[in-house]
């Protein structure tokens, strides 16, 4: 691939359109349309992670109180819970790849009037609380807009390898992006809102190229669909597609579980870190980016099989017994690593799932289902922690969390043993009846 990820060579295979892989040799994974959205793709996470720091820094420095602050974060993550599952509809029904440009376009006019108001001096808290909450909804509308459109992006046998690429992107905007925002705001908090303004055009530049087949929906078309159907039983239709997966139902629950227990756990450790230097805590808060990126970089395998989730839950129970032994911040940081480490792991093999065994007509559906039950629990885990460490204290709140842990485990384990759920030796094999093309 060459310097400009959004203009690289044509692949001799790859979604409907490009030449037939040649005889004997295996399909390869960087398209031009992949390349372009894994491109778009990485250049709006770091965006987006950039902006979840300085819009709460912004917020500081103009209205001077931690709790206008506060709100902003808020706004930032609110929509994760409101509009999940519309926007799962939404993925569904119109081009993906169309959507996604709307929402970064849009993303990038949001970040522009904030940029220009803070230059004319008339910048306020409600702007401020607007921007950051269409910030977050536009974020959620691009995530699942992006897995409708991956499948028709790589050859079939490429999947897994696509969704670990996008997956190891994924940890390192969230390693590179947060630090980032910091740094810009500290030159000057204008800086951070220009870079993004870049970030976004770059993003946008990406997906105007050739990314795969578009539906043939126009705007008359687009709205048509959006009246004509109902949203109660659309969503519906996703909720009963997944529970027809076992495997994926399953993962949703277990990763539910999970990433409230690790969100947890940090909020834990940051209401311990007065006395550590900011250095100190970044480079804890890092390592689960670290081994989301080498969970994901370093999979061999990307088989759907059920013991995946049985193997991560017995280690993450390891993982939260390092801190609950003995709180120092050594042990949070190897406890979130290796969180990070196999999370990313059962990400690609669930993302891979989905793609392989959803239909994909009802792919943004299921995909928001799961992805609201997931972040919802990351949005509950930092009152959660608070509650804990408010209650028993520190140490005690980091024994309390691996005692839930242990809990379900052990439960999970007796449960298995007494035939009560499916065998950990594999998942889900019979593909749906319909896999209609995106």
């Amino acid at each position: 691939m060459g310097a400009d990820p959004c203009s690289s060579p044509a692949a001799a295979d790859g979604p409907p359109g490009t030449p037939a892989p040649v005889a004997g040799r295996p399909p390869r994974l960087w398209t031009t349309a992949f390349a372009r959205v894994w491109a778009g793709s990485a250049l709006s996470s770091v965006s987006s992670r950039t902006l979840s720091v300085a819009y709460p820094l912004l917020a500081l420095a103009v209205d001077g109180s931690p709790v206008g602050a506060g709100w902003v974060s808020f706004a930032l993550t609110l929509p994760v819970l409101l509009f999940y599952i519309p926007a799962g509809v939404l993925a569904d029904r119109v081009d993906p790849r169309s959507l996604m440009l709307f929402t970064e376009a849009a993303r990038g006019l949001s970040v522009v009037s904030v940029l220009l108001a803070l230059a004319l001096g008339r910048l306020s808290l409600p702007h401020m609380l607007a921007a950051a909450f269409l910030e977050g909804t536009l974020w959620v509308l691009y995530t699942l807009a992006e897995t409708a459109l991956l499948p028709s992006l790589v050859p079939e046998g490429q999947i897994g390898a696509a969704m670990a690429r996008s997956e190891t992107s994924s940890h390192a905007a969230v390693l590179a992006g947060r630090p980032l925002g910091g740094l810009l705001f500290g030159l000057a908090p204008a800086v951070p809102f220009a870079v993004n303004t870049a970030l976004f055009l770059g993003s946008t530049l990406c997906l105007l190229g050739r990314t795969g087949k578009a539906r043939p929906y126009g705007g008359r078309r687009v709205l048509r669909e959006l009246s004509g159907r109902s949203l109660v039983s659309e969503t519906f239709d996703g909720v009963r597609e997944l529970s027809k997966h076992g495997f994926l139902s399953r993962a949703t629950i277990m990763t539910t579980v999970t990433n409230l227990m690790v969100n947890a756990l940090i909020m834990i450790f940051l209401t311990s870190s007065a006395g550590l230097s900011p250095l100190e805590v970044g480079l804890v808060l890092a390592a689960g980016g670290v081994g989301g990126v080498l969970g994901s970089t370093l999979l061999s395998s990307t088989e759907p099989r059920n013991a995946i989730l049985f193997t991560q839950m017995w280690i993450w129970v390891l993982a939260l017994a390092l801190p609950a032994l003995n709180a120092h911040p050594v042990l949070f940081g190897l406890a979130t690593l290796i969180t990070g480490y196999t999370g990313a792991r059962n990400n690609v093999a669930v993302r891979t799932y989905e793609i392989h065994k959803v239909d994909r007509s009802k792919l943004g559906r299921v995909a928001s289902v799961q992805r609201l039950a997931v972040y919802g629990a990351v949005c509950l885990a930092a009152p959660f922690g608070g509650f804990l460490v408010a209650a028993f204290g520190v140490h005690n709140a980091a024994v309390s969390l691996f005692g839930v842990m242990l809990a379900v485990a052990v439960a999970v384990t007796i449960a298995r043993f007494l035939g009560w759920v499916p065998r950990f030796g594999g998942g889900d094999q019979a593909p749906p009846a319909s896999r209609p093309a995106s």
